[in-house]
């Protein structure tokens, strides 16, 4: 039995291989979607543009601006003199927002009164500006409680001391490239096996291959392998990037990793040999392939959070097994759990 198995399997490989657009599918995306991934599906801004209008120009009004323009988070790109050259500015989307610091912002500082310091940004897109406005306040109560111990004075009784659990820099990089981890590894496996009996089909080796000694079980094991194989390389290659070039800290044992990531290849296997069946060619295969892959990103908290779909949604989920492994990758990850808990 296994040594007809081992020769399926053997022939599957090199049909991969002999394949152009298979070997392409195989080791072009996966690393040009890895890199894009980890580098572009960011949720942090940097280098924001800003445009600086200072009125004051006391040393208080310098030192604020200086903490705008010293953070990472932004980039100063305009000095504004005049309030004729804000509107172009934002207009253009040469600035993302103008800090507008008013003339008597020092005075009303040093008689202890409210010192106001406008901000005016560009809200076309509302994502990236509630962003922005989340770094602004920041800095603004870091000045005034830097401002308050320098002048002796009494502090706000009530101080917020955030520290993030997890992920103590709150690195989005941390949260989405664990992720890639089953991204790149369902698009892959799917892909290989959705194509699997479909190229047979097309080629018209499939009748033959139905004469031969095999029996049912042991084609849909040669089938099943070579996805198997190629995703379980897939996910390793994946992993050590995430560690080794992405710099995320693996704080779970590979055991755990490696347990989820086999349960969820024979998930995806049996999903890509099903729609493999159902196709009669290769692009059939491959439409029904991307079908699945779509709404199964969608729906499996890859970049938003279950808990904010809607109940329906939330109940579709369930069926989908890239929702389970990415609870079991992120939490492995950034969570060190064991493989017990991550069991149900």
């Amino acid at each position: 039995m296994w040594n007809r198995i081992i020769a399926l399997l053997i022939k599957e490989f090199l049909a991969l291989i002999k394949d152009k657009k298979s070997r392409f599918v195989l080791i072009g995306p996966p690393i040009i979607q890895l890199l894009v991934f980890g580098y572009a599906a960011t949720f942090d801004l940097n280098r924001i543009p800003i445009a600086v209008y200072n009125e004051d120009r006391s040393l208080a009004s310098r030192d604020l601006a200086a903490a705008f323009t010293g953070a990472p988070a932004f980039e100063e790109v305009a000095r504004i003199d005049h309030h004729e050259q804000i509107a172009p500015l934002i207009d253009n989307k040469k600035v993302l927002l103008v800090l507008h610091i008013g003339q008597h912002f020092s005075r009303n500082l040093l008689k202890r009164e409210p010192a106001a310091v406008q901000v005016l940004i560009d809200g076309r897109d509302s994502n990236t500006a509630l962003l922005a406005l989340n770094y602004v306040q920041t800095i603004v109560a870091a000045f005034n409680l830097d401002w308050a111990q320098t002048h002796h004075l009494a502090l706000p009784p009530a101080q917020l001391k955030i520290r993030a659990w997890f992920n103590p820099n709150l690195e989005s990089q941390w949260f989405v490239v664990p992720g890639i981890v089953g991204l790149l590894t369902l698009v892959v496996t799917i892909t290989v096996t959705a194509l699997s009996i479909a190229r047979e089909r097309e080629q018209g080796t499939f009748d033959q291959l139905l004469v031969t000694p095999l029996t049912p079980v042991e084609i849909l094991i040669g089938k099943a392998l070579p996805g198997f194989v190629i995703g379980l390389i897939e996910a390793s290659f994946i992993v050590v990037m995430a560690v080794a070039w992405f710099k995320v800290p693996l704080l779970g044992s590979l055991t755990a990793l490696y347990l989820g990531i086999v349960l969820y290849l024979f998930a995806i296997i049996g999903i890509g040999l099903m729609i493999s069946s159902l196709a009669v060619t290769q692009q059939q295969g491959l439409l029904g392939a991307f079908l699945f892959i779509v709404p199964a990103v969608i729906l499996s908290g890859f970049a938003t959070p279950i808990a904010n779909m809607p109940p329906l949604v939330q109940d579709l989920t369930l069926i989908n097994p890239m929702r389970y492994f990415m609870i079991i990758v992120r939490s492995v990850f950034l969570e060190g759990v064991p493989a017990k808990p991550l069991i149900p």
